[in-house]
């Protein structure tokens, strides 16, 4: 009897002991667990700031460069325009239009990089623009048409606020497309378009230059939003198209049947409840 009882507690002892050692194992294999896991947190978080600190230092890199070689060209540019008007008006004669619009454009480039430069260094997280919209379309028209351009300005629809990306987006369009009609057709009159939709926001800039290529591209290259883009002469239009598929929209650029250049770009810009 007493045999049989000392079997039963020795095999209770020895479940026990069991229970406890796989108890003591599991607890040791789940923290074991917790550290892996806050390794590989930590290696993720240490990867994360370094990837940060790179593209830190690649945007000062940047933005030193542009400093260096864009800043003092565009001052000496600015101080020359200034000092040559300044000796036509002491001489009595009248300051030549594209004289008073490369000081205009200077000074307007220089802003412009000055804020570029801004953003650059403090590398704003939410993607910020330079300051650049729709509000200084009238100044980019009237340095346009200072600078021997015939350009007509259409709205239609009710104008209002657009998210910062889709204003300075639809600005740079027109302003790449004017830069383009001055390089390639400077005697062709350019009409801009602006309609404001529901949902959307259209910019249409044409011109009637009898030159199929007059837009700046090759006449082929007709795209859309993400499309590869054929080959072309320069980078505005590639700058169009990766402004426009950023923002999810559809961009088409080529000859129009009656001759000219046309440039039309949807943005999605719904209106607020």
């Amino acid at each position: 009897m007493r045999t049989e009882h000392g079997r039963r507690w020795l095999y209770g002892t020895g479940w026990l002991i069991s229970a406890g050692v796989t108890l003591v194992a599991f607890r040791m294999w789940h923290l074991h667990l917790r550290e892996v896991e806050q390794r590989a947190e930590e290696a993720e978080r240490t990867r994360d700031e370094v990837a940060r600190r790179k593209a830190m230092e690649e945007r000062l890199r940047i933005a030193r460069e542009l400093h260096d070689s864009l800043t003092h060209s565009i001052s000496v540019i600015r101080v020359q325009a200034g000092v040559a008007a300044h000796l036509a008006r002491k001489r009595g004669e009248e300051v030549p239009s594209a004289l008073l619009a490369i000081k205009e454009a200077s000074a307007d480039a220089a802003r412009e990089l000055r804020a570029t430069l801004s953003v650059l260094r403090n590398g704003d997280a939410d993607g910020g623009t330079t300051g650049s919209g729709l509000g200084q379309l009238a100044d980019l028209i009237a340095r346009a048409q200072a600078a021997g351009l015939t350009v007509t300005v259409t709205v239609t629809g009710t104008e209002r606020c657009l998210p910062p990306d889709v204003d300075q987006a639809a600005y740079r369009i027109v302003q790449e497309a004017l830069t383009n009609v001055s390089r390639h057709a400077g005697a062709a009159c350019t009409s801009v378009r602006l309609g404001y939709g529901q949902e959307t926001l259209t910019v249409q800039i044409e011109n009637d230059a009898p030159d199929a290529a007059a837009g700046g591209a090759d006449p082929a290259d007709d795209a859309e939003g993400g499309t590869e883009p054929a080959p072309a002469r320069g980078l505005g239009l590639i700058g169009m198209r990766e402004r426009v598929a950023a923002l999810g929209g559809r961009l088409h650029a080529g000859p129009r049947e009656q001759g000219g250049f046309r440039v039309r770009a949807e943005l999605p810009a719904k209106a607020p409840a």
